[in-house]
């Protein structure tokens, strides 16, 4: 067997471009522009590379992007009062504060700062609950990246086994939420599960992520399932002195031969976090709004 790839890049290209069609018919119909604001605190160069990949999407799919570029000794205070400012500002639907953030600052206080109305990273706790309770709130974006790529592949997953390698609040748990709502039975697995590889042997879909470079095995996949890598560990490239590569947390190769769907890394879940960014700022504008809700791009 030779799995399909699932092409991440592929599919979070069409959602962009849902996302701008929903957007031109906002604009049109109701005169209502979907704003996006980033918070970015420092000046980590990662974190520099990725709130400009947010903004230049942002802008392409036709919302209105505001960007706030903080110095890194910014005191809580002041960071706290502009997102307060954030949070009254009606042309700003959804806020988000790029992580990590100095040390000085409390990534949770943080979270728990901006509105939950508006928090489209899907971080907080009132976000949290709502999903874990079944009701309606913003979704991590990287779990509903993954769900929307599963929906995609897999239609119907009622009844399916779901194991979810990974506790972690920002994936593990919502993933499992999210999973459980699709009426899968799901397993949250975790450094600690005993016989981590035979519980991952019985699903019919795995979903890595704890960032260890090609931990699952071929012989832990049971042949046909689909799978989701999430992780992603940057090594020394074996074959090119000074250079780097990109590893999942999925041994790809051998893991293709048993799976019948499988996401690369990279390419796969990764570009999905912004189209699923986008995609909560344009559900928050709605809710804002009370104007119904695009299909597919929420849960």
């Amino acid at each position: 067997m030779s799995a399909d790839i699932i092409d991440g890049k592929a599919f979070s290209a069409s959602v962009r471009a849902q996302i701008s069609e929903h957007v031109e018919r906002l604009k049109a119909d109701h005169g209502i522009t979907p704003g996006l604001a980033v918070i970015l605190v420092g000046e980590d160069p990662a974190s520099e590379v990725y709130v400009a990949a947010k903004h230049k999407q942002t802008v392409e799919v036709g919302m209105a992007s505001f960007d706030h570029k903080l110095p890194a000794d910014t005191p809580e205070e002041e960071l706290f009062a502009l997102i307060d400012q954030l949070n009254a500002d009606p042309t700003v639907h959804g806020i988000l504060c790029q992580f990590p953030v100095p040390d000085h600052l409390n990534e949770r206080a943080v979270v728990a700062r901006i509105d939950p109305a508006k928090d489209v990273d899907g971080l907080s706790v009132v976000n949290a609950g709502l999903l874990a309770s079944g009701e309606t709130g913003l979704v991590s974006c990287t779990p509903l990246g993954c769900l929307m790529l599963l929906r995609d592949r897999l239609g119907n997953m009622s009844g399916k086994e779901a194991v979810v390698i990974g506790r972690s609040n920002l994936f593990g748990k919502p993933m499992g939420q999210l999973l459980l709502q699709e009426n899968c039975t799901v397993t949250i697995s975790h450094s600690r599960t005993a016989d981590l590889p035979e519980v991952c042997r019985r699903a019919d879909i795995v979903v890595a992520a704890v960032g260890r470079a090609e931990m699952v095995k071929q012989d832990w996949i049971k042949p046909g399932a689909t799978v989701i890598d999430v992780g992603i560990t940057r090594i020394p490239h074996p074959e090119k002195p000074g250079k780097s590569k990109l590893f999942g947390d999925v041994a790809f190769a051998e893991a293709s031969e048993v799976a019948s769907s499988i996401t690369p890394v990279p390419g796969g879940v990764g570009p999905m976090t912004i189209a699923c960014l986008l995609a909560n700022t344009l559900t928050a504008c709605c809710r804002a709004h009370s104007i119904e809700e695009p299909e597919g791009l929420t849960v």
